[in-house]
């Protein structure tokens, strides 16, 4: 029997290569290597357009809008531009009115979102074990989350009310003056935060639960036989299980305190609301960047709050990023 060789001498058919031997280019390792990139290259082809779309829509409008902040535009005219440089970020600086915002700002965000996520925290600590109706109390507690902004803050706004308001009654019944809610600052500023506290700490519970459902049972087991209390558990083993959740829920809370917006506007009710109410006792950024372009119709120092918000996110991720080295490094 006449070997491959011996026929191509003969002039019959060249030789195949063995694809065992790596010669070659046979339509079996055509066909294998075409799989092998489809599967590497799957992942870019759902992200990339992805991309293309977050391109579209976050980096124009970035561009747009610090472009507009550097000009003198107002509302009525956008297509006519004056420009002024830095002007705008020089009288940002200078006005007592954008520190009062920052300042109103970080105390509704520390108000509303230490308390948000210690309830949740021990919300989600609590619908872990296993009880009757588990099931009906996670739902319940998206509820809040499921209610639109403006309806929560009409409800709030009609308990905190002054003469007629459920608190100032529950107050009264114990011989407590009414609280002006609306007027006075800090009252102002922990009804909005009760709005807040009251939407989200329901979302934050479900996300801490789904991060502890993840925990292994033997590590709560291995306590148990240390003699490590539930506190113990909570502490050593909970605590440490969900830090990346709970890291997250931080910057969450943290973006969405920079953009408070609604909750006080309403809560305003009327022409207070976009002002922060009458002494501006409780305006945030977002009602600063609104009163500027929608009211004011100075579309650029608008611009240029809006920027100020953006640094100031940028700002805290930064602070965030170090801190978590620096314990890292410690660590």
């Amino acid at each position: 029997m006449a070997t491959s060789t011996t026929k191509a001498l003969a002039g019959g058919e060249p030789p195949r290569p063995s694809p065992r031997s790596g010669g070659g280019d046979t339509p079996r390792r055509r066909g294998a290597l075409w799989h092998r990139l489809d599967i590497k290259g799957a992942p870019y082809a759902f992200v990339a357009p992805f991309f293309i779309v977050f391109a579209a829509f976050s980096f124009y409008p970035l561009i747009y809008t610090s472009w507009i902040s550097l000009h003198d535009v107002e509302l009525a005219t956008l297509d006519v531009m004056e420009w002024v440089a830095f002007d705008n970020y020089v009288e940002l600086w200078g006005d007592s009115r954008f520190w009062n915002a920052l300042q109103n700002t970080i105390t509704i965000g520390v108000i509303s979102t230490v308390p948000q996520l210690m309830m949740a925290l021990g919300m989600a600590h609590l619908l872990n074990y296993r009880m009757r109706a588990s099931l009906f109390f996670r739902v319940a507690s998206l509820v809040p989350y499921a209610t639109s902004v403006a309806a929560a803050a009409l409800v709030f706004t009609m308990i905190f009310e002054r003469d007629f308001g459920m608190i100032n009654w529950a107050l009264g019944s114990v011989g407590i003056d009414p609280v002006n809610w609306e007027s006075d600052k800090w009252p102002a500023q922990i009804a909005i935060s009760t709005i807040v506290i009251w939407r989200w700490t329901g979302y934050n519970a479900l996300l801490y639960l789904a991060a502890m459902q993840a925990i292994p049972a033997d590590r709560y087991e291995a306590a148990s036989l240390d003699g490590a209390s539930r506190w113990k558990q909570f502490i050593h083993v909970t605590i440490p299980g969900i830090r990346s959740t709970i890291v997250f829920t931080i910057v969450l809370s943290t973006i969405g305190a920079t953009q408070l917006f609604g909750e006080p506007l309403i809560f305003g009710q009327g022409p207070n609301g976009v002002t922060g109410g009458a002494d501006n006792q409780y305006q945030t950024l977002g009602l600063l960047l609104y009163e500027e372009g929608w009211k004011n119709y100075q579309m650029g120092r608008s611009a240029t709050v809006a920027w100020a918000m953006f640094m100031l996110l940028v700002l805290v991720f930064v602070v965030q990023r170090v801190v978590k080295r620096l314990r890292s490094r410690t660590s």
